[in-house]
């Protein structure tokens, strides 16, 4: 494109007839480059490129909350079985939303206080705040009312606020500061809070070779956590995973509304057979999504899955402008790149004064499972968390297939203190323990497969018990029961407790004289059990189980 004059670097440009959107990616004397966002094919010399006089932005609105959209935040409701170049408009479907304003004319507004708020939109408040660097009195405040998604509901000093709000998705949305956060993000998945738990507003990476478990540990996080609003982003993924995930998701029934999790989830899909250059865009879409809710006070978890398909965009598009590569032919800057997207989680304070969250969660798709590989070693230097899924553990059917000795969370002294705060100070000391009891029983793992259980002293042999009734009886956790799929964080605690119980109760009778083979022969259904039998917060019915157990434990003889 030649250039005349009145266009920037990552400006958007409409191009040909179709108006398929681009982004200014070099210029270079009088002449432009132009990166398109759709299949060019049909495109003449001649045809017109038209600069839009703005950056890469997306429209930010009410109607984002139970929809499914593409990685330029256009929606998908209503598209054919095929997407065709130009078909996808930026204009969401025509309604109308109920305004309620919170303020009245004339009175002083900072920047992010609340204006009104958006009735109907969902099972999340949506709020309509003032923009940012837009403080000062309002000049006009609509009624109480119906009103398009692009009406003018408020006018501060001069400045129009409408319905919905456009935002660059490179540009991270202001706040008033970080903060550091001491409230963990409740899963669901033991293994997670237990072990490697993550921090409102962290970082967490899941790498996993394939068959690993990895979509569906995403999809568990997503049905599950604690966190007011979901966003989903399928980045490269398989068509059929992604409809297999929205199906689900419209299935699910809400634990907080009662209603359908769906209404409280967008869903950005951008599957490998949709244009690559469009999958870069979706992960910073996503975040600027989540930056949008996360300004109303609310904590919102962004799912990447994945973001190896995200980093090889970033390597096609290297290759299409002909950048020196780097390892693998990835470009020299993966890793800023990967930074600068993991940066943008973060528990804030919101210039509206409110407290807010976005926590990241991005999968890494490893080939052939290795973990040297540029994106995995990047992405571990800059996450607070990392959930390493073992291959090993998923061919023995234990999932979630979190390897305890290949994971990691930065995080768990700060939530340590926030579990003290909160009344439960024993939680580093489980933890520890629970930790303890995995190493050890690793530790003795070689030593089992080279001379046989028979051979080892009887605490050892009582530490590799310990070890399976961990794994069995805490960390493996079914996906497709109605009980296990969630547990709550005070059944996670309990369970625990019993396991660890049961496993000193088996110490103890090994050191009274009694036989290990004496002990391993007791029953110990009633405790491997208690995680499947009891619903997801019955702490009563594990503590029940707890005492059966040491009762039969009681009556063994030598």
């Amino acid at each position: 494109m030649e250039y005349t004059g009145g266009i920037a670097m990552y400006d958007l440009v409409s191009i040909g007839p179709a108006g398929l959107p681009g982004e200014v990616v070099a210029i270079s004397g009088d002449v432009v480059t132009v990166q398109a966002y759709e299949y060019t094919g049909g495109l003449a010399p001649g045809q017109t490129a038209l600069p839009q006089g703005r950056a890469l932005s997306v429209r930010l609105g009410p109607e984002l909350l139970g929809g499914i959209f593409d990685g330029l935040l256009r929606p998908l409701s209503g598209a054919g079985d095929w997407l065709l170049p130009g078909a996808q408009r930026a204009a969401a479907e025509e309604r109308t939303w109920s305004f309620s304003p919170l303020v009245a004319q004339d009175e002083q507004v900072a920047e992010g206080q609340t204006l009104g708020e958006i009735r109907g939109a969902g099972p999340v408040p949506v709020k309509v705040l003032v923009p940012p660097g837009c403080p000062g009195a309002v000049q006009e405040i609509a009624v109480a009312g119906d009103h398009p998604r692009d009406a003018v509901v408020a006018v501060v000093d001069g400045t129009e606020v409408t319905v919905g709000a456009r935002w660059p998705v490179r540009q991270p949305r202001p706040v008033r500061e970080r903060v550091d956060s001491h409230e963990a993000l409740n899963t669901g998945q033991r293994v997670i809070d237990l072990l490697f738990p993550v921090a409102r507003g962290s970082t967490v990476a899941v790498p996993g070779g394939f068959g690993t478990g990895k979509t569906v540990l995403l999809q568990q996080i997503a049905k599950w956590c604690d966190a007011d609003v979901i966003v989903y982003v399928g980045c490269g993924e398989r068509g059929n995973e992604m409809a297999d995930v929205i199906t689900e998701l419209s299935e699910l029934e809400d634990p907080r509304t009662g209603g359908r999790l769906a209404d409280r989830t967008v869903t950005i899909a951008n599957t490998s057979n949709m244009p690559m250059m469009a999958r870069e865009a979706s992960v910073h879409t996503g975040v600027t999504v989540a930056e949008y809710f996360r300004d109303m006070g609310l904590d919102v978890v962004v799912i990447a899955d994945s973001t190896s398909r995200w980093a090889e965009a970033l390597r096609e598009f290297a290759s299409r402008t002909g950048a020196l590569p780097a390892e693998e032919g990835y470009p020299a800057g993966l890793a800023s790149a990967i930074a600068a997207f993991y940066e943008r989680a973060a528990a804030v304070t919101t210039l509206g004064g409110e407290r807010g969250s976005v926590t990241v969660i991005g999968a890494v798709s490893p080939p052939g499972g290795d973990m040297t590989e540029p994106v995995t070693a990047h992405t571990e230097r800059f996450v607070r968390c990392l959930w390493t899924l073992d291959r090993d553990l998923a061919y023995a059917r234990h999932y979630p297939a979190i390897s305890w000795a290949g994971s990691f969370s930065r995080d768990v002294p700060a939530l340590a203190a926030g579990h003290r705060a909160a009344g439960d100070p024993a939680w580093s000391r489980r933890r520890d323990r629970v930790g303890a009891v995995l190493a050890e029983a690793d530790r003795l793992a070689d030593l089992v497969d080279l001379i046989g259980i028979a051979a080892l002293p009887a605490r050892e042999r009582m530490s590799v018990l310990a070890g399976r009734l961990v794994r069995e009886g805490v960390l493996q956790q079914s996906a497709l029961s109605e009980r296990d799929a969630y547990c709550g964080p005070e059944k996670t605690a309990v369970l625990a407790d019993a396991v660890l119980a049961v496993t000193d109760r088996c110490h103890e009778l090994v050191d009274s004289g009694i036989p290990a083979a004496s002990v391993e022969e007791a029953d110990f259904g009633p405790i491997l059990r208690a995680r499947e039998d009891t619903g997801p917060h019955d702490t009563a019915g594990v503590a029940a189980r707890r005492d059966a157990m040491l009762t039969g434990l009681g009556a063994v003889q030598p």
